[in-house]
């Protein structure tokens, strides 16, 4: 039987290539992009899972209030919640970022980007695989080093790297430990150290929020008791000795500073941390972007089905015949619908294969766009492959299958099969639905351009085409704002070098501090620290509204006078902030000037209350100085930078290369993935409009093709082509309406709810309603209308005869 089954397949596939071809490629189509999210699904939600510890292991975390969750912790949660917590095993304190830094072994010298520093029990808490020592002993002392197994090879080779010194931040370190990063992990560094314990010496005692704390917690601990316990510590530690000081009580100052900082856990499994929150230097995913990449997937593979079965239904008349024989010859409608799903398995085997090859050759674009690392393989990959392949086979060929069998042997045996009106309400709500999902993806193509392009076109604030932030590593023993000056005098007598300053931040990066300040009767204000040097702000073309800047030409400026910006002014509630008293970290200030506001973070966060202070000024730790900015004249702009490439090698660092990035480019970083969004929703549309043409074709082709008699006798009794034409195109037209009407609400709604994320965005114009409703007219007309004329020219007395 299936021998039998498999000849007629083969049979109809050599006699209907072109819808065979269409079937086969609009499959592989909707099955391929599936693969491409499941891939990246699965990917992002293999975080941590191979942990042992991942169900004990939280990050503590800090609501303070408005919106904010800070990551970082003082050094004095974790050990006062050690002596009062009967549910906590451990703890460990960790830097929230890598650094990048170079390692050197025999004159040796390599640059690694992900560089870790944290206490000595921290692979306790990450347990790698280790090909070289252990992870109890590879942190044992301040002056051990762990090496990942790439770290270790660039470094030494095949050399067994166990015992040997390498120098690092001006120190020697011994390699204790080699472990292996074969799984994704929220931290996958290059190297670990455990230098993070001078600063915690340092900091010990103090009420700071600096670091990273995760805690680790015994087999039946309680996570809600351990968030008491922190809120506990807080009040009693922190709070009531703040008011004590002020002569408040509790209430009086919570009243006056605003509510007390909550405590929170975030558990290490990566449904609630790496798509959540994460407090690792890996990094969040971007969960909202990879739901709506699952859902356009899912909607596109329902769009290739759906043409599937507008395909499968319209080539049916043609096998309407076989049916009704193989029926009066004995065959059962059960029969005849396995044999159909028989037939859809193997078109649905075929898609999948072709749908393999084209992930496979598309694989590098897609990694490229996302800026990930995925590979066809794993278990778990090819059981929902499986899965797949079964949920294709099941819609797709079920209900054409139940459709033929349907079929009455007598009527379509004598040849007035097409006259029957079976099925016709289910083909058209599938080319409605196509309609809807389509006018989906125009519109929200269209959406995604145009936020894109206003990001990118939006005054900032600032202007960097010029301007390059060098990276200004410290050196042990030095000041660090001494070196400054004396490298801003001798750059600035470098051929291209107009202008050198500098700031305790770099714009496009997520490097920022926060203070509190209060003016009047207003306190505890939120305020990002803006550490600056005179002229930065003038050489990033960042404009003064009220007031002046800070000047050299004042004493004062270097010590109580500061700047603010408009939104920190708007928060104070003053209209005329100048000459004005802040305090800010427990000192009397003097505002000089309002700066206007410019976006630091990226156009989808708000534009933060800031306050600008010189660099030497006593609330600023000028030691915290990483970055210098130069602005390089246009002309012969390459040699100016080889030439501050070789005097920063000669003169100032000859450890670390000369590193830089132009303020512009590291700011458009933010919304690059934003652009990779747009570059993924157009090429999802351009796939939906071509699975859409197809099951346009089909389904015009089998109307059309059940109404040639109706043409023949319209044709026999005068009818011209252009009235024919109208005829058979106008149900289209409706059609196409309708599917329009049903798609733009859930476009409008969906993509309203995408633009929330940005605080600075565009509306939702008319036009790109109108632009989807006029391309899907010149679509359905262009196919329609061509299939149409082609009907018209039938012979006449070929569908007559049985008249």
């Amino acid at each position: 039987m299936l021998k039998n089954w498999t000849n007629i397949f083969i049979y109809h596939i050599k006699n209907n290539k072109f819808f065979s071809a269409l079937n086969v490629l609009g499959l592989s189509i909707g099955i391929a992009g599936l693969i491409f999210a499941t891939l990246y699904w699965n990917e992002e939600h293999s975080y941590d899972k191979w942990n042992p510890e991942k169900d004990r292991i939280y990050s503590v975390m800090n609501d303070i209030g408005g919106g904010n969750i800070w990551t970082v912790n003082p050094t004095t949660t974790a050990p006062l919640l050690k002596m009062v917590s009967s549910d906590l095993d451990s703890y460990c304190y960790t830097q929230c970022l890598y650094t990048k830094e170079t390692v050197a072994y025999k004159g040796k010298r390599e640059l690694f980007d992900k560089i870790y520093t944290a206490q000595s029990n921290f692979f306790t808490f990450f347990p790698y695989e280790f090909i070289h020592g252990n992870g109890k002993t590879a942190l044992k002392d301040i002056n051990s080093i762990a090496l990942s197994e790439k770290t270790a090879f660039r470094l030494f080779g095949n050399e067994n790297p166990m015992g040997k010194q390498v120098r690092f931040l001006s120190k020697l370190f011994v390699v204790r430990g080699v472990y292996r990063l074969n799984q994704t992990s929220s931290v996958m560094p290059d190297l670990v150290t455990t230098v993070i314990e001078e600063d915690l010496e340092k900091n010990r005692g103090k009420w700071s929020y600096d670091y990273g704390l995760i805690i680790k917690l015994k087999n039946q601990g309680n996570p809600d008791a351990i968030v008491k316990d922190l809120d506990h510590i807080f009040m009693e530690n922190c709070l009531k000795v703040s008011a004590k000081e002020e002569g408040l009580t509790v209430k009086e100052y919570i009243k006056t500073y605003g509510e007390p900082v909550k405590a929170s856990l975030l558990s290490l499994p990566n449904t609630r941390m790496h798509l959540g929150n994460d407090p690792f230097p890996e990094g969040s995913a971007n969960l909202r972007f990879l739901q709506i990449l699952m859902g356009l997937s899912v909607l596109i593979l329902l769009l290739s089905i759906v043409n599937y079965i507008n395909l499968a239904t319209a080539n049916a008349v043609k096998r309407a015949k076989e049916v009704g024989v193989r029926k009066i010859v004995g065959a059962g409608k059960k029969q005849i619908i396995v044999q159909f799903v028989f037939e859809t398995a193997l078109i649905t085997l075929f898609s999948l294969l072709l749908a393999l090859v084209i992930v496979e050759l598309s694989l590098p674009f897609y990694n490229t766009l996302l800026h990930k690392n995925l590979i066809l393989e794993g278990t778990q990959f090819y059981l929902q492959l499986i899965v797949i392949f079964i949920i294709v086979i099941i819609v797709s060929g079920v209900l054409p299958a139940i459709y033929v069998s349907n079929f009455e042997p007598l009527k379509v045996l004598k040849g007035n099969f097409s006259r029957s009106k079976n099925g016709i309400w289910l083909r058209n709500g599938m080319l409605v639905l196509q309609f809807a999902i389509t006018t989906f993806f125009i519109i929200g193509s269209f959406i995604v351009n145009r936020q894109v392009k206003y990001m990118i076109d939006k005054d900032l604030g600032f202007n960097g085409s010029q301007i390059i932030d060098v990276v200004f590593k410290p050196q042990e023993g030095k000041d660090q704002y001494a070196r400054y000056k004396v490298i801003k005098e001798q750059a600035l007598k470098i051929k291209g070098v107009e202008a050198v300053s500098a700031g305790l931040f770099s714009i496009g990066s997520n490097e920022n501090t926060w203070d509190s300040y209060s003016y009047k009767n207003n306190k505890g204000m939120l305020i990002q620290r803006m550490g600056v040097d005179f002229g930065v702000l003038d050489m990033l073309g960042i404009k003064i509204v009220k007031g002046r800047d800070l000047s050299e030409r004042f004493s004062s400026d270097t010590v109580t006078n500061v700047l603010l910006n408009e939104r920190a002014v708007k928060v104070m509630q003053e209209k005329n902030p100048i000459d004005k008293t802040i305090n800010w970290k427990g000192k009397n200030y003097k505002v000089v000037g309002v700066v206007k506001d410019f976006n630091y973070f990226g156009l989808e966060s708000q534009i933060s209350p800031m306050i600008f202070v010189h660099l030497t000024a006593k609330g600023i730790n000028s030691q915290e100085l990483h970055n210098i900015s130069i602005k390089i004249a246009p002309e012969e702009m390459s040699k100016t930078i080889a030439n501050l490439d070789k005097f920063w090698s000669t003169k100032v660092d000859a450890e670390y290369p000369f590193e830089y990035n132009f303020v512009d480019k590291n700011y458009a970083r933010n919304y690059q993935k934003y652009e990779s969004q747009r570059d993924l929703f157009s090429l999802l549309n351009v796939i939906v409009i071509l699975i859409a043409v197809f099951g346009l074709f089909a389904l015009a082709s089998f109307s059309m093709e059940r109404r040639f008699r109706e043409i023949a006798i319209r044709k026999t009794l005068g009818a011209e082509t252009n009235v024919l034409l109208k005829e058979l195109s106008k149900q289209y037209v409706a059609f196409c309406f309708i599917g329009f009407v049903i798609g733009i609400i859930p476009a409008y709604l969906l993509l309203r709810k995408w633009l929330e994320d940005f605080a600075f965005r565009i509306g939702i114009p008319l036009l790109p309603f109108l632009v989807a409703l006029v391309f899907l007219l010149f679509l359905t007309l262009t196919i329609v209308l061509a299939k149409a004329y082609q009907v018209t020219k039938i012979d006449v007395l070929k569908y007559l005869k049985y008249e």
